[in-house]
């Protein structure tokens, strides 16, 4: 029966580096015909794809046990039921953070030729920095984008939804969000545009006529943000700097215009001021039943 206390993450903090002991391995089959291998330690810098909400992707990187290196594929979320049966990613049967289970990052490693050896190991784990950087741009570039369309958008509700963001505006982003997905490259955000979204308030005639000047408007605010090197950091219920991987974490943006936050388990750059560049693009689908914005960021 596996045993294993919920793994510690420093991923909140930025870290993309460090050592643990290897408490579990976890046979997982095959995977493109590769073995894969379950890897689970105390402390980790990954951060694993959330099977509730996979938003954004599992860090890849290397593990280094004993001079040896193992290339770790992917970062998933993994649970321990109350009678110790194992479940990975989209097999687990609760939400995360169900305190009857127990929740793990498990780093995937592929052929590994003797695992027994890596059982209690101490472990160096280290993130691929340059893909991590890649896709926390992606995120904060979400969740900015996320608020100056709720801004373009406001003036669309002909009464309050009863759900506001940070700044008071109806949180049309939160409201009628279907999905979001990131890449290294773009964030892609789906809204549904239904008879919900129209009986709390919000008015989608003429939006396609509207999208080239909504565009216009968010991209300008995005400018402005970049411009202004807003700080960006994680917030971490109670304050640790490391924490159990189900702790309730917050994006923190400090824009001109006040302190934004929103509720996330992902990892993002520092400052807007890391970015040269970020543009979306506006567009509905055929039916007009979803709006789809895809925001680029491009690095420094």
């Amino acid at each position: 029966m596996l045993q294993h206390d919920t793994t510690l993450v420093t991923f909140p903090s930025g870290a993309t580096e460090g050592a643990s002991a290897v408490r579990a391995l976890v046979p997982l089959g095959a995977r493109d015909a590769v073995g894969v291998l379950g890897l689970i330690v105390d402390t980790t810098p990954f951060h694993p794809v959330d099977h509730t909400w996979p938003d954004q992707p599992g860090d890849s990187g290397t593990v280094l046990v004993d001079g040896v290196v193992y290339p770790v594929v992917d970062a998933v979320t993994g649970a321990i039921g109350p009678d110790g049966q194992f479940a990975l990613g989209e097999e687990i049967p609760v939400k995360r953070g169900d305190e009857a289970w127990t929740w793990q990052v498990v780093h995937l490693l592929e052929a590994v030729p003797q695992p027994e050896a890596l059982l209690g190991a101490n472990a160096q784990l280290r993130v691929d920095a340059d893909r991590r950087r890649a896709l926390s741009a992606a995120h904060t570039g979400c969740h900015v984008m996320a608020l100056a369309l709720n801004e373009a958008l406001a003036e669309r509700w002909r009464k309050p939804p009863g759900r506001e963001d940070s700044f008071g505006r109806p949180d049309f982003d939160a409201i009628a969000m279907e999905s979001s997905r990131m890449d290294e490259h773009a964030s892609t955000d789906r809204y549904r545009i239904g008879k919900s979204l129209r009986k709390k308030g919000f008015d989608p005639d003429g939006l396609a006529e509207q999208l080239p000047e909504l565009a216009d408007r968010v991209n300008t605010r995005l400018a402005e943000w970049i411009a202004a090197d807003a700080r960006v950091r994680i917030e971490i219920f109670g304050g640790e700097k490391t924490a159990r991987l189900t702790a309730r974490r917050e994006w923190v943006c400090e824009l001109p215009e006040g302190t934004a936050s929103i509720f996330c388990g992902g990892t993002h750059v520092s400052r807007l001021g890391e970015l040269d560049a970020l543009q979306c693009t506006l567009s509905l689908s055929e039916d007009a039943s979803e709006l789809v914005v895809v925001t680029v960021p491009k690095l420094l």
